[in-house]
Parts: structure tokens; C-alpha cells; sequence
């Protein structure tokens, strides 16, 4: 079959890693991909927010099934549009994407679900915003409501930080996602997510994992879109997952159905989880990323046939198969993210590095020059590895950066400390 995947970051080359290793996969289209993708598929320059315009390049191009990768084509409908003109669609409608798009929205269908999350309050004007902050106390959380690129929350542990929050929001910072912000409860615990797909009516759990926001090693300096992650993630298990998926997915999905707008994708649950007790923090409505990128690693060939089965609406006869491994990513970013940054750099030593279904390079922000990789982003690479426990996984990721040759970027070196050093 013809697949076209819309996107261009490390998230999109995992998945179009995974889908090239199933025979299922005929011919491969990126949209617009980057340097990585281009060793293992087309690439295309597209408007991915365009509904019209993929739909008309999908038939063009003789296209089976369509796998949209990023929030912004989603929250912009364009499934909508494939599915319209008759094109097979992973990721789900307009209307069920705002679980992402509007924080407001996932909070309300919450209350309507009885599922467990912080207690929150809406505002749409900064007087209101700061006097509810005065007197809730700190710490406390404040999110932009709509789409900021994962950068509108900020977790403020002063009064003076949650004030210069609302100000920086309803002052433009965020454009009209911080037109509206949410205020809510600062929740203890650990973070941890979990993955499931829908088809609508059946969930089905695919995996869980634990990503690294902050930028410096021992979870310092500012957030960003995720400096690591790792899979599974050990305190996402047995009785804890049960919990999350009883009272907190299924719910959910239940009251997106009840609401005319049922669910069809993969849902990124966002959980912070205290004595065994999981609440959510957030919905995304595509795969995370960097956690999309260790999924695609263990899942491998498999990916393809959850995402088709998912989209088909096939997901009560599908199961998946877990084999007992562990898989680990390190971004490599451009020094000075997450603030200002340069682009242009050369990153050598990529040619030697072994690409199998235990070690692979994933392109987030690269472009091709002169025949050279250079960096074209912020988070630019995702060195990811395999192993038998999460020990050997580090050990291959990290082995893999050593032979890297870029000192316009950094890394962490401490991905996985919770699990390994905690």
C-alpha cells in the first residue's frame, strides 16, 4: 500500500521507520520530512494544515492510508477532509482533537467523565486570573487554553512567578492560545504517560513511557519539548495502568461518544500518579515526542498494522505484542535551546552510526546542504536504542552520541535517572 505521513520532526521519521519495516508498505511519503527521512522515503513539500490541498496531493499520488503526525494539522481538521474524500485516516476529527486544542475543554469533559484531575478554574481576563491565584496560593499551574508548541504551561512555585505568568499571556506571548488561560491545582507525584488507541468504541493500551522536560541534567533549567525518554515506564504498571485506563481513559472515550464526537487515533495520556493513584495532567491527540520515537523502536513492523486496524475501526479483534525489552532516546538539541538558537551547523558522524532494530538516529530539525547533515531546529536528533533492560538501552544510546561529531549541540547525560539511579 501507499503511505503518506504527515510531518517532519523525529516523531514522523520514527513512524515512517517502523512502517518501512512492514511489507505492508509499498511506497512511503513524508510531508515535508527532513534530512533522516529522506534516507528511507519520498519527501514532499505540502501544506500539512491544508485539508484540501493533502487530500487532492493523497489522490494524486494514489495514497491508501494517511498517518498525520503533528497537533496542528488535527486541531485544522484535516482528517476531516481525507476522511470527506474517502481516504484512510489515522488521527482523529476536528471536533475530538480540541481534547489537545482547548484545555478548557478536556476539563470539562473530565467533570462530565468523573474522571480524576486537578481542580481547575477558566479566565479570559488577567484581574480575575490573578486575584483567583492570590487566593488559591502556591505553588500552582497556569496554562495557556489552546496550542503553544507544548511551551504554555508554566508551573509557577511563587506568587510573583504565577503573576508574571497571566501577564505574559493575556500580553500575546502564546498569540491566541493564551486568549483564555486555565489555572490549576499543582499535583505531586510522578509523571509518567501512557498510550492507548481508539477506533472509536474499543481502546486498546500500546504502551507507556517517561520523558525528560527539563533542559539540564537533574531535571534543571527551564522545559522544553522533551530532552529523553524512555519505555516502558516502571511505575505506569500492572494495577496503576488498570486504574488510569478504568478511570480516567475509557470515561473519557465514553463521553466523547456520548458528545457526537467520538475518538479515532492515539491519545497521549499525561498522568501524574501519587501512591499508586494516577490523575491526569493533560491529553495529547498524536503520539508524543520524544516518546513516540522509543514506542516506534519496540513496537517496530507491528505499528503499522495498530495504526490501520485503528483507523479501520478493528481494534476489538487487534492485540499487541510486547516483547520483554526496553528502549531509551537522548536528544541532541543546538546550543541555546530552548531560547534562541543557530541553525546551520555541520553534525558529522552520522554515516557510522548502525542503524537496526536496536540502534537508530532519528532526524527531528535536520536539513541536507552540500550533501551534509546540518542542523535546522532546536531538538535536532533522537539517539535511541534497544536492549534487554534499561541499562543496556542507555548504554547503546549513549555509546552511539560518543561517535557523534556536532559541537554546535548538547544532551542530557542523565536520561533515565529515575529508573536507574533513583
Amino acid at each position: 500500500m501507499n503511505i503518506l505521513i504527515l510531518g517532519g520532526g523525529g516523531r514522523e521519521h520514527a513512524l515512517a521507520w517502523a512502517a518501512m519495516q512492514n511489507p505492508k508498505c509499498d511506497r512511503l511519503i513524508v510531508a515535508p520530512g527532513n534530512a533522516g527521512v529522506a534516507e528511507i522515503a519520498e519527501c514532499a513539500s505540502l501544506n500539512i494544515e491544508d485539508g484540501s490541498a493533502v487530500a487532492d496531493f493523497a489522490s494524486a499520488n494514489s495514497i491508501d492510508f494517511v498517518i498525520i503526525g503533528p497537533e496542528a494539522p488535527l486541531a485544522a481538521g484535516v482528517a476531516d477532509d481525507l476522511r470527506a474524500s474517502g481516504i484512510l485516516c489515522f488521527g482523529p476529527s476536528k471536533a475530538a482533537a480540541e481534547l489537545e486544542a482547548s484545555k478548557r475543554f478536556t476539563k470539562e469533559v473530565c467533570d462530565a467523565a468523573g474522571a480524576p484531575t486537578a481542580a481547575w478554574a477558566r479566565f479570559d481576563a488577567a484581574g480575575p486570573a490573578k486575584d483567583y491565584i492570590r487566593s488559591q496560593g502556591v505553588p500552582i499551574v497556569v496554562k495557556a487554553d489552546g496550542l503553544a508548541a507544548g511551551k504554555g504551561v508554566i508551573v509557577a512555585m511563587t506568587e510573583a512567578e504565577a503573576l508574571a505568568a497571566i501577564d505574559e499571556m493575556f500580553g500575546g506571548t502564546f498569540g491566541e492560545a493564551g486568549a483564555e488561560v486555565v489555572i490549576e491545582e499543582f499535583m505531586q507525584g510522578e509523571e509518567a504517560s501512557y498510550f492507548v488507541l481508539c477506533d472509536g468504541e474499543t481502546v486498546l493500551p500500546i504502551g507507556t513511557a517517561q520523558d525528560h522536560k527539563r533542559v539540564g541534567d537533574g531535571d534543571t533549567g527551564p522545559n522544553t519539548g522533551g530532552m529523553g525518554a524512555y519505555s516502558p515506564a516502571p511505575i505506569l504498571e500492572g494495577a496503576v495502568a488498570e486504574r488510569a485506563l478504568e478511570e480516567i481513559v475509557k470515561p473519557t472515550m465514553a463521553e466523547m461518544a456520548r458528545r457526537g464526537t467520538p475518538y479515532q487515533g492515539v491519545l497521549y495520556v499525561g498522568l501524574m500518579i501519587e501512591d499508586g493513584a494516577p490523575r491526569l495532567v493533560e491529553y495529547n491527540v498524536r503520539f508524543g515526542d520524544p516518546e513516540c520515537q522509543v514506542l516506534m523502536m519496540r513496537l517496530g513492523a507491528q505499528a503499522l498494522d495498530l495504526m490501520l486496524a485503528c483507523a479501520e475501526g478493528r481494534l476489538g479483534e487487534t492485540q499487541v505484542n510486547w516483547a520483554d525489552d526496553h528502549a531509551m532516546t537522548v536528544v541532541m538539541a543546538a546550543n541555546g535551546y530552548p531560547g534562541s538558537y543557530e541553525k546551520g551547523s555541520v553534525i558529522g558522524g552520522l554515516d557510522a552510526m548502525p542503524e537496526d532494530s536496536a540502534h537508530m538516529v532519528f532526524h527531528a530539525g535536520t536539513a541536507e546542504r552540500d550533501g551534509k547533515v546540518v542542523a535546522n531546529g532546536g531538538r535536532v536528533l533522537n539517539v535511541t536504542a534497544r536492549g534487554s533492560d534499561l541499562a543496556e538501552a542507555r548504554e547503546r544510546a549513549y555509546a552511539m552520541i560518543d561517535g557523534i561529531d556536532w559541537p554546535g549541540g548538547f544532551f542530557r547525560r542523565d536520561i533515565g535517572w529515575r529508573s536507574l539511579d533513583g
